[in-house]
């Protein structure tokens, strides 16, 4: 609760961080959080491609800034703070800004990045499904209360005890990065024996024969859904039309290079990340489209929004995906 407290207090700022209007900047400054989900990124920052687009449009000598961060309300506070333009992290995460922001200085979707599903990974025998969880077990997780994370936790619960128990293991949930999360598992189960993750955690954290599988995210959803959006101040995005249709067209285009040549893309991501699985393992992960698939179309966003809005998480209730995302994806066959 304290970080939606302070999402609510923090959207206040974004009136006064988006001014008057100014003219179009020269600069595009993204940030995102940790792991494979982000390789679009990665490849349109090595291969300079918001430039490329930019320059294009009539907008040359762009600096672009890449930052990553290890959490969801991390990322979430650099936009809000105008220490980011562009933000890249969970579903969920852009959902609860566009709730508190969509009154008057709306929070937006640009496209979805990434399908992949979030895996509960534990190292203790004892546990074989959720519903084995005992109140003095830890589930590792990113981040808290309204992150995609949590709310797969309150959704596969509820689908086991019923929705009246959804909460049932929120207070075994504990904040810890991805990579500490992995160290954590992997060290035997030193302040967590579960951990809630994503690609490529997912695989460090199964090469350990001891580590084992309970739930998949895609079991609770019924399928594939986006895990990682990209989102944006519609002021900014006003202000910045170039900037912004050269961002989504970079990202486009690199989701067409990954596809086009996984080995390329897998040693562009080894020489950004200090990931300690080879190119052929990430490759691997490149090529099963059960783990992981690049595209800009949103899957099973109102899904998550209908579920949010029902618990209290959100205010505001979409009628249609349509209303948390810009118009440039509204032809893309989204749900």
């Amino acid at each position: 609760m304290k970080y939606l407290a302070r999402l609510a207090g923090l959207a206040v700022a974004l009136a006064a961080v988006f001014g008057p209007h100014l003219a179009e900047a020269a600069e595009v400054r993204v940030v995102s959080g940790l792991g494979l989900c982000y390789l679009p990124m990665i490849i349109a920052k090595e291969s300079r491609l918001i430039e490329k687009h930019a320059a294009a449009l009539g907008v040359p000598d762009v600096k672009v800034t890449y930052t990553r961060l290890t959490s969801g309300p991390a990322i979430t506070d650099a936009l809000i703070s105008g220490n980011a333009d562009i933000a890249m992290a969970g579903t969920s995460v852009m959902l609860n800004l566009w709730d508190k922001t969509v009154k008057f200085a709306p929070v937006k979707g640009m496209m979805a990045i990434c399908d992949s599903p979030i895996y509960f990974n534990t190292i203790d025998p004892a546990i074989t499904s959720i519903k084995d969880f005992k109140p003095s077990d830890r589930i590792a997780m990113a981040s808290g209360k309204g992150t995609q994370h949590a709310l797969i936790l309150e959704m596969a619960t509820a689908q086991a005890f019923g929705f009246d128990q959804r909460s049932k293991f929120d207070t075994l949930a504990i904040t810890m990065s991805h990579p500490d999360g992995v160290a954590a598992l992997l060290s035997g189960g030193a302040g967590a024996k579960t951990h809630v993750t994503t690609v490529p955690f997912i695989q460090m954290e199964l090469a350990n024969p001891n580590v084992r599988t309970i739930l998949s995210s895609y079991e609770v959803t019924g399928g594939p859904n986006t895990l990682i959006t990209a989102y944006a101040n519609d002021k900014w995005r006003a202000d910045n039309p170039k900037l912004y249709d050269a961002t989504y067209a970079a990202l486009t285009e690199a989701m067409g290079l990954i596809a086009a040549d996984k080995t390329a893309a897998a040693q562009a991501f080894k020489r950004f990340d200090t990931s300690k699985l080879s190119v052929a393992e990430i490759v691997a992960i490149l090529n099963d489209s059960n783990m992981m698939t690049f595209s800009p179309t949103p899957r099973k966003v109102m899904l998550f929004a209908e579920y949010m809005h029902k618990t209290g998480l959100l205010k505001n209730s979409p009628a249609s995906w349509k209303d948390v995302f810009f118009s440039n994806v509204h032809d893309l066959p989204g749900d």
